[in-house]
């Protein structure tokens, strides 16, 4: 008797095992046999050469079609990053985005590769008051590409649940 209550209990806790998402690294999205990146910008040191930062042209991103990890499709995630707005509804939440590894990126620097982009939808939305804001975004990965006006993304994602990243204390 005592197996048979062993073996229901473990069928009634695999599924709540197996909905946890896997915490995912930007670095886990780049195959280990992927040349490294060599970035085609040159460093600026002298800030007061940028201009207008509004008003300039989008930067160009370096590697648009840069290879991705197949075996990370269709796989519950947990990435953290920032995002960068494409889209936002009525109510001021944005319902579409990049998710990328570091602040700027896209905006005030050239967009990352394409495998370290990934479009995110979310039907709910999030509100971003802060670009400098990192958050924590949970959904099935997909290894697709799509592209929008300010960079090629090797992944998508539709979004199940979005929290502001907190460091632990």
């Amino acid at each position: 008797m005592s197996r048979a209550l062993l073996a229901l209990l473990l069928l009634i806790a695999t599924p709540v095992w197996a909905a946890e998402p896997k915490e995912l690294t930007w670095s886990e999205m780049i195959p280990p046999d992927a040349a490294p990146e060599v970035p085609d910008m040159a460093p600026m040191h002298d800030l007061s050469q940028m201009g207008d930062m509004e008003s300039a042209p989008a930067a160009k991103q370096d590697l648009p079609n840069a290879p991705v990890v197949t075996s990370l499709d269709g796989q519950l995630i947990r990435l953290p990053g920032y995002i960068v707005p494409l889209e936002v509804n009525e109510a001021g939440r944005t319902t579409e985005f990049l998710l990328v590894p570091y602040f700027g990126a896209c905006i005030h620097v050239p967009p990352p590769p394409s495998n370290q982009i990934v479009h995110v939808t979310s039907k709910a939305g999030v509100q971003v008051d802060e670009l400098y804001q990192p958050y924590w975004i949970v959904g099935a990965l997909q290894v697709k590409a799509s592209s929008s006006e300010l960079a090629d993304a090797g992944y998508q994602m539709d979004a199940q649940k979005i929290v502001v990243y907190e460091l632990p204390e």
